[in-house]
């Protein structure tokens, strides 16, 4: 008979194991009774997971009690905490997320994560729920220009004035931006981390880390010593948008993260928003496609603060474009926002455009067009490779937004 470990104990081990895919990890904390009290071989299909993954979260069961106790240990000698979703402090508005988190290493105040249903008035049924504070994400270029620096920097400080969070990644450019732009006027703000605590990334963030810890939160959804690599930061990017009222894209190239961060915000049923730029900088490429498909425009803080039904109280100075289709945009968004509707972000919640994929990723995209629903099975035999293997490849799919699983083990493109 197999043993009955602690679920908050199982959750924090699973969340320590080396080599298991973050999809993976986040389908057995979602499915946690199902598979920890049996041993049926079945139940990696059902779970859309490899059976190696299973059988290595399965040997947990007779040590979760001490590897909890290790990364508990080990947070607690940092300033930090572990939050399970089996804890009443996890953040209500992760659990929208398709793959939610299942445990967090808080360093800061466990606070600027707390949620309610919604900022808006009048409350709508089904509203996803954003957090109370609210907070904003505001996301862009580690390569920004002189010109996205100080529009980050200055939206994040009149918003933090008016006592919104602000999120972030802890990135270069302008996430650093949007940190300290917070930081400057006494207000909150929550960093979100590609990598476990045990590592600083960037290391020139080390201070700043430090800051936010003082004055709001860093978390991370990885182990204590995982260190960065570039699927982390997709991963990340859905926790900003699941932490925020809404997501604000200062400066983006078309292949830029901040529009998986959009995208994930879109699917939420959050509000996108994007500062404007010139159509012949490469940094602008990304806000001015979303304006195009419909986001709304963003001049300053108080168009974010009218989209969220708070108060307008600031008086703003820095240039940005302000010709008459910005102004037609912003009215439009302003006055949705009065009539009782939550502004859309984009048509349909139409996800930003997104360059195609090469090698097994993109030859399993070109078996499941639009609208067509197929099992890893009937996908191995189309394209000749092994079962195990190809979930590997679909959870990877899933993490960066491009599938989704459905019930009975099918995927299909997401539109």
């Amino acid at each position: 008979m197999p043993q009955k470990p602690d679920p908050r104990a199982l959750l924090i081990a699973l969340n320590t194991v080396p080599g298991l895919h973050r999809v993976a990890v986040c389908r057995l904390a979602q499915n946690l009774e199902r598979w920890s009290r049996d041993d049926d071989p079945a139940t990696a299909r059902l779970l859309g997971i490899p059976a190696a993954a299973l059988a290595k979260a399965r040997r947990l069961r007779g040590q979760a009690a001490e590897r909890a106790a290790v990364a508990e240990e080990t947070a607690a000698a940092a300033g930090a905490r572990l939050i399970t979703q089996r804890d009443p402090e996890y953040p209500p508005a992760l659990r929208d997320l398709y793959l939610p988190p299942p445990v967090l290493t808080v360093r800061g105040d466990p606070g600027c994560l707390a949620c309610r249903a919604t900022t808006a008035a009048p409350a709508v049924p089904a509203v996803p729920a954003v957090p109370s504070v609210p907070s904003v994400a505001i996301v862009g270029s580690r390569k920004a220009s002189a010109y996205g620096l100080e529009v980050a920097d200055r939206i994040a400080r009149d918003l933090a004035t008016e006592g919104v969070v602000v999120v972030s990644g802890f990135a270069l450019g302008i996430d650093a931006a949007a940190h300290r732009g917070a930081l400057a006027v006494g207000g909150r703000t929550v960093a979100v981390l590609g990598n476990g605590h045990g590592f600083c990334y960037p290391k020139s963030h080390r201070s700043l880390g430090d800051e936010i810890a003082l004055r709001g939160a860093v978390i991370s959804e990885l182990p204590w010593d995982h260190p960065p690599r570039p699927w982390c930061f997709p991963m990340r990017n859905r926790v900003i948008a699941g932490l925020a009222a809404g997501t604000l894209v200062v400066q983006a190239t078309r292949r830029s993260g901040s529009l998986i961060t959009a995208h994930h915000a879109l699917e939420l049923g959050r509000d996108v928003w994007a500062v404007p730029g010139r159509v012949t900088d490469p940094g602008a490429v990304g806000p001015n496609a979303l304006i195009q498909d419909g986001a709304m425009l963003v001049r300053d803080a108080g168009d974010i603060l009218e989209a969220l039904r708070l108060p307008r109280n600031l008086t703003l100075d820095f240039a940005v474009p302000n010709d008459e289709a910005a102004r037609r945009s912003s009215a439009t968004a302003v006055a949705a926002a009065a009539a009782g509707d939550r502004p859309q972000a984009l048509p349909e919640n139409r996800p930003p455009s997104r360059p195609r994929l090469q090698g097994t990723a993109g030859k399993i995209l070109e078996q499941l067009p639009p609208g067509i629903e197929r099992t890893p099975d009937e996908l191995s035999n189309r394209l000749s490779i092994a079962v195990d293997t190809l979930l590997g490849e679909l959870l990877e799919l899933e993490l960066t937004g491009w599938l989704e699983r459905l019930p009975g083990a099918g995927y299909r493109r997401k539109t």
